[in-house]
């Protein structure tokens, strides 16, 4: 037996272990193993097997390693906690593994930074040291089986293979129709993350207490001045995501016993943001509204009533950067004018600071935004949108050109920075090398040559951690890359704008 099998198999020592020359496909392979039982064991209400399996997958160590390796390769990897440490070598990695340990674990307490926000104001975001971060990675893998398998159907936010297009295509099928609701309830928890009942948490979160209270109570240093939590979970923390999940799971089922099928109430949740429709203003006045209140107020959650509105569908409300509304009976779903400002202005900011920047290092700094932007928005009516965007990007790298060369006419700009492409004169480019070092241009990305395709929402039902849902999320997987294109032409003439 080699030494990788003999320690998947339940050695207790990592030290033989080269990183490198790990088998991840047999490690995500045991993993999923134990997750498929757990879920399947909540799925039958089998809930002290689901406990025990829990126990044994975060004891497990293929499961200590699939959590090392999510912390050393996330985004965060290279910002520390209040301990200053991070994981970089192999050999670091291997010996964090080997420190996963739940007898005599104590986290330390978080590092507190704040973040702006769209409105100005600062979002608190709470760092916790790698340790403890994978400490949380490794719950997770035991959480989130029961997380998926008990959310709310129409519950898209921090979920797997779960996305802002989904709660948007939720929205439409449930406004596109005549016969639609017609009042729409927009609705924003006050502070979601730090006001969540940590007793609600402790009696409800179907994971080790024990652990999961010393998250909650290990506290924030900031200013080298030490505070403690009395409610709330980190933003910042890798669990807290699905810990919210699991917070607001139920208001769907909640919110339908509290009305009737005559009130047309259909709820998209994304995150801490959430839409409820009702056939009429009284429904969502009368019905839904307190039962939202009461529900949240169980969770010690309230209401934003500075963002909770409710609206009129033809007069349209904004939804995950999305505008959403009916015009002479059609609902058509655009990109929000608001989304458009602060993306364009983004923009400004770079194209500015590019003042001595080479073309090249500017199209870089551009193309990777302009494409992820534009690839959010394609599921809806954009088409528009996108060549005013590239209409404005067009003026401020000509107004970029000229503060370069403010002595020259606009034939010699143009002959420099534009080349002919096919039926386009004004391709803004630039010289540069391929991997065999040919000379090619680099173009600057245009929104407006992504093409529209609506997006195919996931079922409802829908669980990874399901078997029987395999072939249905391959399946996706292929219409994402291209394939199955006859389903694809399917759905496409069964639903248009």
């Amino acid at each position: 037996m080699t030494t990788m099998n003999y320690l998947l198999d339940g050695a207790s020592s990592a030290c033989q272990i080269d990183w490198n020359a790990i088998c991840w496909t047999k490690v995500e392979k045991q993993v999923r193993r134990l997750q498929v039982r757990i879920a399947k064991a909540v799925r039958e209400g089998r809930h002290g097997k689901a406990k025990a399996l829990q126990w044994t997958l975060s004891h497990s160590f293929s499961a200590k390693l699939i959590a090392v390796r999510r912390v050393t390769q996330n985004k965060g990897s290279k910002t520390a906690g209040v301990d200053k440490v991070i994981w970089t070598t192999p050999t670091q990695k291997i010996q964090a593994v080997e420190d996963i340990k739940r007898r005599g674990y104590q986290p330390l307490p978080l590092r507190r930074i704040y973040i702006p926000k769209k409105n100005g104001k600062l979002r608190p975001l709470s760092i916790p040291t790698m340790a403890d971060r994978v400490q949380q990675a490794l719950h997770l893998l035991t959480l989130e089986p029961i997380s998926e398998t008990l959310a709310d159907k129409n519950a898209y936010g921090f979920r797997p293979k779960r996305s802002c297009a989904d709660a948007i295509e939720q929205c439409f099928k449930a406004l596109c129709r005549n016969n639609s609701a017609q009042w729409i309830l927009e609705g924003d928890i006050k502070s979601c993350f730090d006001k969540i009942s940590h007793p609600w948490l402790l009696g409800n979160i179907p994971m080790d207490k024990l652990v999961l209270e010393k998250w909650l109570k290990a506290g924030y240093i900031e200013k080298t001045e030490f505070n403690p939590t009395h409610e709330g979970t980190p933003q910042g923390g890798i669990i807290s995501p699905t810990l919210l999940v699991l917070t607001l799971t139920g208001l769907e089922q909640a919110v339908k016993t509290a009305t009737g099928p005559k009130d047309k109430v259909n709820i998209i949740v994304y995150a801490d943001d959430f839409i409820i429709t009702g056939a009429s203003r009284e429904v969502l006045v009368n019905k839904v509204k307190p039962t939202v209140i009461s529900f949240l107020k169980q969770r010690g959650l309230t209401l934003s009533e500075e963002k909770t509105h409710i609206t009129y569908v033809n007069d349209g409300f904004n939804f995950l950067g999305f505008n959403v509304r009916k015009y002479d009976g059609k609902l058509l779903i655009k990109p929000a004018k608001e989304n458009v400002k602060i993306f364009l202005d983004k923009l400004r900011n770079v194209i500015k600071n590019s003042g001595s920047a080479t073309t090249e290092v500017l199209i870089r700094q551009l193309n990777p935004k302009i494409r992820g932007w534009s690839n959010y928005y394609r599921h809806v009516v954009s088409k528009q949108t996108f060549s005013k965007v590239d209409h404005c990007i067009f003026k401020m790298l000509w107004q970029w050109i000229r503060r370069r060369h403010p002595n020259k006419g606009a034939q010699w700009r143009k002959q420099k920075y534009y080349r002919h492409n096919s039926l386009r004169d004004w391709v803004f480019f630039a010289k540069t090398r391929d991997k065999e070092d040919l000379s090619i241009n680099l173009d600057l990305v245009e929104a407006a040559k992504v093409k529209i395709r609506r997006h195919l929402k996931i079922k409802g039902d829908a669980n990874p951690y399901d078997t029987e849902y395999d072939g249905y999320f391959d399946n996706r997987s292929g219409l994402k890359k291209g394939r199955c294109i006859s389903v694809t032409r399917e759905y496409r003439c069964q639903s248009t704008f």
